[in-house]
């Protein structure tokens, strides 16, 4: 168990235990685990394949919830206990709060780069040419002002994740969760990637929280969290 002494943090994880069924037995994804995110800045996650990166942003991300424990997010609208909120608050939390990156990139195959950035803000009843300009702006911050209207199969491994981190800014949420950003990446175009999400850390305030099995990923986070056997550990 770690318990962080942070005064004002973003997140905050008490007491947090996480199980789920495989091949009939009962495992422990997370035990115990009392840790908090602090805010504007960011975060590495490592360990072991089965150790709970994985289970651990999905808890922060409000993906899924804790058997035990209480998971809280100090935001713009307040105190959340997200362990608690229903299913249409933690939609709405998450729509508003929380930019997604996921290794594969998500996107839709069918919609242009400019059309999957600006699908992420369906939520926010914004008149679509309005939704157009917004994320138009958010692919020309990440460098594809020159490709906004390919579409995913268009683009190389780097340009998709480009526009997912993009899909992530459009919305200007407080935390950006990313699972294994770089997984998919040549070694230049990785740094490229987390050049970007640093960039958002140092120059904007942006709490950027990464899942990585790269040590060089990690390396560039300012607070390192390591899981093993669902128990979490942290350096700074």
């Amino acid at each position: 168990m770690t318990i962080s002494t942070l005064s004002n943090p973003l997140f905050e994880l008490k007491g947090v235990s996480k199980k789920y069924e495989q091949k009939g037995k009962m495992v422990d994804a997370l035990s115990d685990v009392t840790v908090a995110i602090p805010r504007s800045t960011m975060v590495s996650i490592q360990g072991p394949t089965g150790g709970g990166k994985s289970t651990l942003l999905q808890l922060l991300g409000a993906l899924d919830r804790p058997n035990v424990g209480s998971v809280s997010f100090s935001g713009k609208d307040g105190d959340l206990n997200l362990e608690s909120l229903d299913e249409t608050k933690l939609n709405l939390f998450r729509a508003k709060s929380i930019g997604f990156i996921f290794q594969n990139y998500n996107l839709i195959p069918t919609l242009s780069a400019l059309e999957n950035v600006a699908a992420a803000l369906e939520p926010f009843n914004i008149p679509w040419e309005e939704r157009l300009k917004k994320a138009a702006t958010a692919l020309e911050k990440v460098g594809l002002a020159e490709r906004v209207n390919h579409l995913p199969p268009e683009l190389s491994g780097g340009e998709q994740q480009r526009v997912a981190i993009a899909r992530a800014l459009v919305k200007d949420p407080e935390v950006i969760l990313a699972d294994e950003p770089t997984g998919n990446l040549d070694e230049g175009t990785r740094d490229e990637i987390i050049g970007i999400l640093e960039k958002l850390w140092r120059e904007q305030g942006l709490t950027v929280v990464i899942v990585t099995h790269d040590s060089s990923v990690a390396k560039r986070a300012a607070v390192h969290l390591r899981i093993e056997k669902g128990r979490v550990t942290t350096s700074s």
